[in-house]
Order: structure tokens, then sequence, then C-alpha cells
């Protein structure tokens, strides 16, 4: 039978994921093992039981990903609303996933599935109802995390799925994440226009993480980014299905967010609407899977080329 759990440990030879499957169905703590040695690749949560998951290393993004301006949409001929669900935001921000206690289905040493079932109020401004599960898994120097949303509502919905993790930044991080184009934001944080990805967010090489704050949407994204720290002798590959990321870097903090994501921020009221810019359409029933992978590479030294 399906069970809440606060902490569960998955290893394998090489790395070790935390999970606390009822805070957000989320990771405390990805490392990678040097012999006896903890080297974070995600910043770790304080120890103990984890309340918050802001706290978190990682977390689930769905139904949507990120800001919904102005807290609805307009989608098959109604208007759907959302209410905030973070103190301090105006606007509904990164579904509910991340902030439910999900149900562990199975585990193993380096398994584990968790489930959430989630029944919504569109009168309360909850409009998705939703079964979804993560499949958890670390093989060798991998981590994989297949995460599934079926639709339990009534209505077709614009549905999508992403991941937020803190990455671990140190002083010469470097970042590898081509994409093709980018939505700038505004002060708000929604985005006010796309445009071609200007060279000092290109990526395309190992570009050092910029210094400001940056929290923009990259789009014509190949799945694929490598996120290398010289002063660790590591790299990290991250793998996934989806066109779009989010990067942010706050200032003055030792980590920073690459979001793998199927879709830009507030996709729901960009021009076109949410199913052109990445989101699914799910009839009640219909279902969304997407895969994430990181994967270490301790021979994944780059070049550093600065920003041209």
């Amino acid at each position: 039978m399906a069970a809440l759990a606060d902490r569960l440990e998955l290893s394998s030879a090489a790395l070790r994921v935390a999970l606390t499957p009822a805070t957000g169905g989320g990771i405390a703590r990805f490392d990678w093992m040097c012999g006896t040695r903890r080297v974070p690749l995600f910043r770790a949560a304080p120890d103990g039981a984890v309340v918050d998951p802001d706290a978190l290393a990682c977390y689930p993004l769905l139904p949507f990903s990120n800001r919904i301006g102005k807290g609805r949409f307009e989608f098959e001929g109604r208007t759907v609303k959302l209410a905030p669900n973070r103190k301090g935001e105006r606007l509904p921000i990164h579904g509910s996933g991340w902030q439910r206690a999900w149900r562990v289905e199975k585990a193993s040493a380096h398994r584990a599935v968790l489930s959430l079932e989630e029944t919504g109020d569109p009168s309360d401004g909850k409009p998705y109802s939703y079964r979804a599960i993560q499949d958890i898994e670390l093989v060798d120097t991998s981590l994989t995390i297949r995460i599934e949303i079926e639709n339990r509502g009534d209505a077709a919905l614009p549905f999508g799925i992403g991941l937020h993790p803190f990455i671990a930044r140190g002083r010469d991080t470097l970042l590898l994440a081509p994409a093709g184009r980018v939505w700038l934001s505004g002060r708000d944080w929604l985005p006010t226009r796309r445009v071609s990805t200007p060279a000092a967010f290109r990526f395309g090489v190992a570009y050092p993480l910029p210094r400001d704050v940056v929290n923009h949407a990259f789009t014509d994204w190949c799945g694929r980014a490598r996120i290398h720290w010289p002063e660790k002798g590591l790299a990290l590959d991250i793998e996934a299905d989806t066109r779009d990321y989010v990067l942010y870097t706050p200032l003055g903090e030792d980590w920073f967010c690459f979001e793998p994501v199927d879709h830009p921020i507030n996709a729901v009221n960009l021009e076109g609407g949410a199913v052109r810019h990445g989101m699914t359409m799910l009839d009640p029933g219909a279902r969304l899977t997407r895969t994430f992978r990181f994967t270490v590479d301790l021979f994944g030294a780059l070049p550093r080329f600065p920003p041209v």
C-alpha cells in the first residue's frame, strides 16, 4: 500500500539522493560520492525534516511551470482562473505538485516511485485535477526522473511538466546550453518579447554564469546542457525531452536554477496560446510524460571561452 514518508534515500556506487515524498515529492540532496565525501551537485536542504519545499534541492513542476499572468487564461472559449499559491507572490506559480505530499508506491535501494492525487476546485482557483507519477532511479552515474501526469478533471486543459533543480554554483561555474531564442522578462518576471538569443546568453560554448540577476525562459533548445565545475573537476550533463528551459541566477547565492521545462513562462497567455508554445492539451483521462536525466562526468573538463 502507498505510504507517506518524510525522507527516502537512494544510492548507486557513485551517487546519493535524498527524497522528501511528503514535502513536494522533491529532492533534499543530490551528491557525488568521492570515497566517503559527499560533493553536492544540487544545493542541500537543511538536515532533518524539510517542511518548506522552497528549501529543497529540486522539486517537480506540474501541471505548469512558473507564473501565470493575471492569474487566469482563456482556453476553448472559457476563462480558467488560478489562485496565488506562494506567500509574497501575487501570481500562481509552478503549479501544485511541489506543494503537495506524495505517496511512496515502490522503493528500493536505487529506485522509488511516487504518486500524487490532486483534486481541484475551479470555484476556489484550483482548476486542475490530476494523478501524477514520479519514477526516480539511480544507475551508475545517472539520476533519471520520469514524470507522468493524467488529467482527472471533467474538461480538457493545457498541461505542462518541468523540473526545478537548485544547482550548486562556485566562483567559476560554467554553463553550456545553446538555445535559439529567449523570452526577455519584465520587472514582474513575465515575458515581454522573444528575441534571437543575444551573445551574452548564447551558452553555445562553456560560458561563465551571468553575474547579474537573470530570470528568462529560453526556447528552441536541443534538450542537452552541461554544467562544469572547474574547482570540482566535475561536469553534470542534463538531458530532457523538452525544448525550453528557465535560467535563474540570483545575486549572492551559491546556487542557480536551470529548469528544463516543456513551455516558457506564462505560455497560456502568450500569442497563439499554450499548445503553440509547448504545453499539451489533455482531454479527461489523457496522459503526458516527460523524462529528465542528470549524468556526472569525471572527465568533463571544458575550455573556457569568454562571451563575445
